[in-house]
């Protein structure tokens, strides 16, 4: 007699072979989408937690209420500032941070931000633009010890150039002299002959403009815009009301060269206070611009 097989050695075949109970088959399972910016954002403010732990929550990961109970402080902190950012709309998440670590108002924090950003701003600026043809210009007026008109808020002094700092002229025979003082630069017999013929604003003539020590706060402190103007015809009014009625030949990252070939004219951009194109005149002034005929 043959030996019958035991349930054991009995093996599944034909086409239901691997299924599961029910019919159906082991499938791995499809990977979820990744989060959305706006998912995380949603979950973050709700939760009072940082983005990454409501990504993480999103992916699978820890949740944002476990997080909240293992760091209790920092969940305290962005307790805070989601309660300054609730009072204060439009105010950022770095932003509340700040607010928190500064001990500033809200509005103290702003103003202090948007002052390093045009800090910055201008710093940026001046970086752009190549200062080399002005530095020539003051080079030369030291090495030839020209007789100079430095031209102040209320007086002018005669004098030479003797060095160059980065906060001052000193002046051969006055000494150090602030560059923030200085309103205009020229040839002693270059200003002797346009002083008689200048254009004056009367209020800026009486009481000049002062000016501020932070250059983010002066009516000029980027010399970008200046560049489309070279070559060509301008108005420049200066803080002790002079008007320079003259050709833009030169722009600096801190000044302007304005006049003819041997006839420049050397204007800090602090000096300014108003500036516009000028139609150029039908005639060519020999050098002292704003003359009349």
């Amino acid at each position: 007699m043959v030996p019958r097989p035991g349930p054991s050695s009995v093996r599944p075949s034909g086409p239901g072979m691997g299924a599961r109970p029910g019919g159906g088959f082991n499938r791995p399972r499809a990977p979820r989408p990744p989060p959305t910016a706006e998912q995380i954002l949603a979950l973050a403010t709700k939760e009072h937690v940082p983005a990454r732990i409501a990504k993480g929550e999103l992916e699978g990961k820890m949740k944002c209420r476990i997080w909240r109970k293992l760091h209790a402080e920092e969940a305290k902190r962005f307790d805070q500032v989601y309660a300054l950012m609730g009072q204060n709309p439009g105010l950022s998440l770095p932003d509340g941070f700040g607010v928190l670590q500064s001990g500033l108002t809200v509005a103290e924090f702003i103003a202090r931000k948007e002052r390093t950003q045009r800090k910055a701003a201008v710093k940026t600026a001046r970086g752009e633009v190549d200062d080399s043809s002005v530095s020539a210009f003051i080079q030369e007026l030291v090495e030839t010890k020209t007789e100079l008109s430095v031209v102040l808020g209320e007086r002018t002094v005669l004098d030479t150039v003797a060095s160059v700092e980065p906060i001052s002229f000193v002046l051969g025979r006055s000494g150090r002299q602030e560059k923030l003082q200085v309103v205009l630069i020229t040839r002693r017999s270059d200003w002797e002959q346009l002083m008689p013929h200048l254009e004056r604003d009367p209020k800026l003539t009486q009481k000049p403009a002062s000016v501020a020590r932070q250059p983010d706060k002066r009516p000029f402190s980027d010399p970008r815009p200046f560049l489309v103007h070279q070559g060509k015809y301008v108005r420049l009014t200066l803080r002790n009301g002079i008007q320079l009625v003259m050709r833009l030949r030169v722009v600096g990252r801190f000044d302007l060269l304005v006049g003819e070939d041997g006839h420049e004219v050397f204007v800090p951009l602090h000096a300014l206070v108003r500036f516009s194109a000028e139609e150029e005149p039908d005639t060519e002034l020999d050098g002292t611009a704003g003359e009349t005929p």
